[in-house]
């Protein structure tokens, strides 16, 4: 018998060992039509290996075998955590783990079979009573004192995806070693068989969480101011309308206009290509909603608020007659510093902070009002643990305005924030658009973008950085490179992560520049962060000052293709 065909008979035989403790009947008949049309190909990319645990918890594509999302895969994983909870508790202790779920597929029977687990370990378990946004799980966790949560959830990921995020009793997303410990017991599960899990014995909650949580996001406002602004929402066909509604509702604001095509929760995502409103075309339902609301009313809805899937995110548009869809989106940095200035005009104190990808204008922002700054690696996971955090934002639509309340991002009480801005804007006859304008003469215009390339074959991102640190650039976008760091050395504030960032000097009326590259933690994506300094004067200067920034960021951006060859 040659190799090929030993191969082959083996890998069939693994998959019909996973066939045989396969708990779902849908994934067993999947998998099952694979090994009798002996489809090799699909079984090896299957059975390749196993979806790792990480930072990130699991994340991947439904299906059958060890490298997609299942109920199998969901129950190693809980029983791994459970272990790990067990070893970290004190003798007679039965901890709590409160379990989230959104609206995808399958995403109920994996919170089931975790609380299942959970109660099988002899720790108690408590899941939500419905499909609920992940701030709201990240808030229950410190609500009710859980030692753990885990939310089932893949975010704003494609619809075939599903994932499995953990917090641990601070509330706090995992970080090492914490989740090497958790990885190492989980891929110590034996057989499935004995992993026992009872059919009942873990608690249901009500709506107490969730009304807490909504009593819990009037801290982000301030009472008295105005409140008379139109807001249309998006949940992007996810799980977080409801929740948003109550809250404006609570808040006093107008009722959210919705985009009824996907307000309520679809696991399909049929109106987008990708659930995630920074990617083309995502917003278009929204900007259609607010055309026709307009013409309905006689007048403009002031601001469009989107959230991701989940709700942890969210997405900012404003009315902009240049633009085609008469919409412009913000980006996450604009959206970042509005909220900034918007807290420290409330009179925040404590520090302000955000990633190494995130634009510099923050820190700006916090110096100019003598407040303390930090930077992280990227991820909310780092962010929520910054000593004296007051505010924190990634460039990718996350912000935390409330650390007392979610230590983690958290797409409502944000929505809050920019509503109760736009508001106090109005009422003085200006809008979000102005205080930007106001931010870039104060601090010069910060442009920022993103290069991201998408890819079949992971190893074309691995072979894109290898290019990079074997032929370091000398200049980008016209500026020279005048610093590069290797972020996989880490330093004495950051972490080592496999990433490269790149100081660029100034020149041509162009101050400086930043660019870092990073490998996607969670799609695979080659990720490159860019960002251009231009001063400003007065007000007249903007628009030269913009046109010359978003021209260095184009040359940025053909220059890193050529470097990375991708």
């Amino acid at each position: 018998m040659s190799d090929g065909l030993r191969d082959d008979d083996a890998l069939l035989a693994r998959a019909r060992d996973w066939l045989a403790e396969d708990p779902d009947p849908e994934t067993r008949e999947e998998l099952a039509k694979l090994v009798e049309a002996r489809d090799v190909a699909e079984l090896r990319d299957r059975f390749s290996g196993t979806l790792q645990f990480g930072t990130a918890g699991l994340r991947g594509e439904l299906g059958a075998g060890p490298m997609r999302m299942n109920r199998a895969v969901v129950i190693r994983a809980a029983a791994g955590i459970a272990a790990y909870l067990r070893a970290h508790a004190g003798d007679g202790d039965r901890p709590l783990v409160v379990i989230g779920y959104d609206a995808r597929h399958k995403s109920a029977d994996f919170a089931r079979d975790t609380a299942a687990v959970m109660v099988g370990a002899g720790l108690r378990a408590a899941t939500l009573p419905e499909p609920l946004p992940t701030p709201v799980l990240a808030f229950a966790v410190r609500h009710l004192g859980a030692a753990a949560g885990i939310m089932v959830t893949a975010s704003h990921n494609p619809p075939r995806d599903n994932g499995y995020k953990v917090y641990l009793d601070d509330g706090l997303q995992i970080v090492p070693p914490a989740d090497g410990q958790i990885a190492d017991l989980i891929s110590s599960v034996g057989p499935l068989g004995g992993v026992p899990r009872p059919g009942s014995g873990w608690q249901v909650l009500g709506d107490d969480v969730r009304d807490a949580y909504l009593a819990r996001t009037a801290a982000v406002l301030t009472e008295g101011w105005p409140r008379d602004v139109r807001v249309v929402h998006t949940a992007m066909h996810g799980v977080g309308h409801r929740t948003a509604q109550l809250a404006f509702a609570r808040a006093g604001f107008p009722g959210l206009v919705p985009v009824p095509e996907q307000a309520e929760p679809d696991p399909d995502f049929p109106t987008v290509a990708f659930p995630n409103p920074e990617e083309p075309g995502a917003m278009d339902r929204a900007f259609a909603t607010a055309r026709a609301w307009e013409a309905e009313h006689g007048e403009r809805p002031d601001v469009i608020i989107a959230n991701d899937p989940d709700a942890d995110r969210c997405a900012v548009a404003v009315p902009d007659a240049r633009a085609g869809a008469g919409w412009r989106m913000l980006r996450g940095d604009q959206v970042g510093a509005l909220l900034a200035a918007h807290l420290i005009g409330k009179h925040a104190e404590g520090t302000f902070a955000t990633t190494i990808v995130s634009s510099s204008l923050l820190s700006r922002i916090a110096e100019s009002a003598r407040l303390p700054y930090t930077e992280t690696l990227t991820g909310f996971k780092w962010l929520a643990r910054v000593d004296g955090l007051r505010y924190g934002y990634e460039e990718a639509l996350g912000y935390c305005v409330d650390p007392e309340g979610v230590r983690d991002k958290d797409g409502i009480t944000a929505a809050l924030l920019v509503a109760e801005l736009a508001a106090g804007l109005k009422q003085a006859g200006r809008t979000l658009t102005d205080l930007l304008d106001d931010l870039d003469v104060e601090h010069g215009v910060h442009a920022t973008d993103q290069l991201s390339v998408r890819v079949a074959d992971l190893s074309l991102i691995a072979s894109g950085m290898r290019r990079l640190r074997a032929e370091p650039p000398a200049a980008l976008g016209g500026l020279a490179v005048a610093q590069a760091d290797d972020l996989n050395q880490g330093s004495e504030l950051l972490p080592p992560t496999d990433g490269l960032r790149y100081r660029l000097a100034g020149a041509d009326g162009v101050e400086g520049g930043r660019v870092v590259v990073r490998p996607s933690g969670t799609e695979p994506k080659l990720k490159c962060y860019l960002e251009v300094v231009v001063p400003v004067g007065d007000s007249a200067e903007l628009p030269g000052a913009r046109e010359r920034a978003a021209g260095v960021l184009e040359q940025l951006k053909a220059d890193l293709k050529q470097a990375t060859g991708l």
